[in-house]
C-alpha cells in the first residue's frame, strides 16, 4: 500500500523566498588598534516570506534597515545571523562562488539609475553583460534578446549603441529594468527604484513594472519610503522601524486598519485627493534612535504616544491579528 501525495489546492500560494531571524550587525571600530567597540544593528531579527507572483512592499524611514534587508536577500551582504531560503534552498551560508548561478533567478533594480550603470559601457553591453556572465545563448541570441528587452521597456533598439549619460533618469531606470530582466529571473528586488525620478515619471515606471510582472511571471520585493507608491504596486506591505518589523499585512487591510502606532503615523502623513476624507495627522516626537544604540524593549517606545512601562522593558513579538496581518506591539498582546 502506497501513501498518496498531498494534492495542492489550485489557489494555494507557493512560497518562493523566506528569511528567518535575520540579523546584520556592522562593527564599529575605535581606538588606535581599531578594535570593535560596538555594532550598528541595521537589521535585527527579521522574519518574513514572499509568495510566488506577489509584490511585497517594505516601507520605513531612512535608517530603518530596508535596503540592508534587500541586499542580504540577494546575498550582496552576508547575514550576521539567520536563514535565507530561496525556492526551498538555504542560501544564507553558501560561498559566493556558489551564488553566481542563483543570480540568474534573483536580480536587483537599484535606486540611482545613473550610478548603477557603467558609464564606459554601451546600453547594449550593459544589458548583455548578465547573459555573458551566466553563459546564456549565442551572440546572435543575446543581441536579439537585448533588442527585445529594450523595446519591451519602451526604448528603441538603436538605444543599444548609446551610453547612459545620453538618457534621462526615467530612461536610465528602464535600462536598469531591462538589465534585470535579461536573465529571466523569478524574483526582482527593487531598492527604491522610483524615488530618484520625477513624480510624472514614477507612475510610468510603476505601470511598466506591473505589466512586466504579468508578462514575465515575476515576484517583486519593492523597497520604498513613499507609502502612496507602495500602495499602488504592492499586494502585502511590511513596515520596518529601526531594523525590526513593526507590522505586516495585505495592502488594503494595512491602509484601512493600521494597528501599530508607527504605521498609523506613517499613513496619516500620506496626502489624499479626497476633500471629504477626515484624517488626523499624527506627529511623532523626537528623531529615529541610533541603530548603534537602540532603545531597550520596543524600539519605538521613545516616540510612541501609546507607550507604557512594559514597552520600555520587553520587546514585543509578532502577533497574528487577522489573515496575513501581524503586528509587533504590546497593545495587542496579553501581559
Amino acid at each position: 500500500m502506497t501513501m498518496s501525495q498531498p494534492v495542492k489546492e489550485p489557489n494555494e500560494k507557493k512560497e518562493i523566498l523566506r528569511v528567518q531571524n535575520l540579523k546584520k550587525y556592522f562593527p564599529i571600530k575605535g581606538g588606535v588598534l581599531k578594535r570593535t567597540v560596538g555594532h550598528v544593528k541595521a537589521v535585527d531579527d527579521v522574519s518574513l516570506h514572499i509568495f510566488e507572483g506577489e509584490t511585497l512592499g517594505i516601507v520605513g524611514e531612512s535608517g530603518s534597515g530596508k535596503s540592508t534587508l534587500g541586499r542580504m536577500m540577494m546575498r550582496l551582504l552576508d547575514p550576521t545571523e539567520g536563514q535565507i531560503t530561496f525556492n526551498g534552498v538555504d542560501i544564507s551560508t553558501i560561498r559566493q562562488s556558489k551564488i553566481r548561478p542563483l543570480r540568474k533567478d534573483m536580480q536587483m533594480i537599484f535606486q540611482d539609475p545613473y550610478a548603477s550603470l557603467n558609464p564606459r559601457m554601451s546600453v547594449g553591453e550593459i544589458i548583455e553583460e548578465p547573459m555573458l556572465i551566466q553563459k546564456t545563448g549565442s551572440s546572435k541570441e543575446r543581441q536579439e534578446n537585448v533588442i527585445s528587452l529594450l523595446e519591451r521597456v519602451g526604448l528603441q533598439q538603436e538605444a543599444r549603441y548609446k551610453y547612459p549619460h545620453e538618457f534621462s533618469g526615467g530612461q536610465r531606470q528602464r535600462i536598469g529594468i531591462a538589465r534585470a530582466l535579461s536573465t529571466r529571473p523569478k524574483v526582482i528586488i527593487g531598492d527604491e527604484p522610483v524615488s530618484a525620478l520625477d513624480v510624472s515619471v514614477q507612475s510610468q515606471v510603476l505601470n511598466l513594472m506591473e505589466d512586466l510582472q504579468n508578462d514575465f511571471q515575476l515576484t517583486y520585493l519593492f523597497i520604498a519610503h513613499d507609502l502612496s507608491v507602495v500602495k499602488h504596486i504592492s499586494d502585502r506591505v511590511a513596515v520596518m522601524y529601526l531594523g525590526r518589523l513593526a507590522e505586516v499585512a495585505p495592502k488594503d487591510d494595512l491602509y484601512a486598519n493600521p494597528l501599530h502606532p508607527y504605521t498609523q503615523a506613517l499613513i496619516s502623513a500620506v496626502p489624499t485627493t479626497d476633500i471629504d476624507e477626515k484624517r488626523e495627522r499624527i506627529i511623532l516626537q523626537g528623531d529615529l534612535p541610533s541603530p548603534a544604540n537602540p532603545p531597550s524593549g520596543c524600539p519605538f517606545h521613545t516616540r510612541c504616544p501609546e507607550a507604557h512601562e512594559r514597552c520600555t522593558l520587553e520587546r514585543p513579538e509578532m502577533t497574528k491579528m487577522g489573515e496575513e496581518h501581524y503586528v509587533a506591539c504590546h497593545l495587542y498582546t496579553q501581559s
